[in-house]
């Protein structure tokens, strides 16, 4: 009989949710995939520039990026690399994860308003450790690729 049929049938008797009713965590598993998608507009980065004090006119002189062989301002690149957190944070492994360390590369340009697609893929699973390949792109322009290790929630950590 579940918690509510038992309170109502049973007034008297206390009725405790235990922990196993919340959904069960999604163990990690080698091959498992997130990404995510997002255009970053001039003012967002802007807002980057702002905060972190990179005023690079690179990224923020359209005058200047010409003078370039960008041409045109580009997205910094821990914007870009924002991205990777984000999915790691809040889709694989997700809430609690913890980013401990990266490697990562900057092979192309993103220039402002392209779609760039995060994408992470689980590569090993050590202990509490989950070590995952990470890309993000445009089309088939690679403008960021790497790994990270993450330490994984205890919820999904297995036993």
């Amino acid at each position: 009989m579940n918690c509510l049929w038992t309170k109502v049938l049973n007034k008297s008797r206390l009725c405790f949710l235990a922990a196993s009713t919340r959904p069960a965590a999604r163990l990690l598993h080698v091959g498992q995939r997130a990404s995510l998608t997002k255009a970053f507009s001039s003012r967002d980065v802007e807002v980057f520039a702002e905060l972190t004090g990179d005023t690079n006119p690179l990224h923020l002189d359209p005058d200047y990026a010409r003078t370039t062989s960008f041409e045109t301002p580009i997205v910094h690149g821990v914007l870009i690399n924002g991205l990777i957190s984000a999915v790691l944070g809040t889709k694989m492994p997700g809430r609690g994860c913890v980013f401990l360390y990266q490697e990562i590369r900057f092979p192309a340009p993103l220039y402002v308003h392209e779609e760039v697609l995060a994408e992470a893929e689980v590569r090993k699973i050590k202990m509490s450790f989950a070590f995952i390949a990470v890309t993000c792109s445009v089309k088939d322009k690679v403008v960021m690729e790497g790994e990270v290790m993450v330490m994984m929630p205890e919820e999904q950590q297995r036993n």
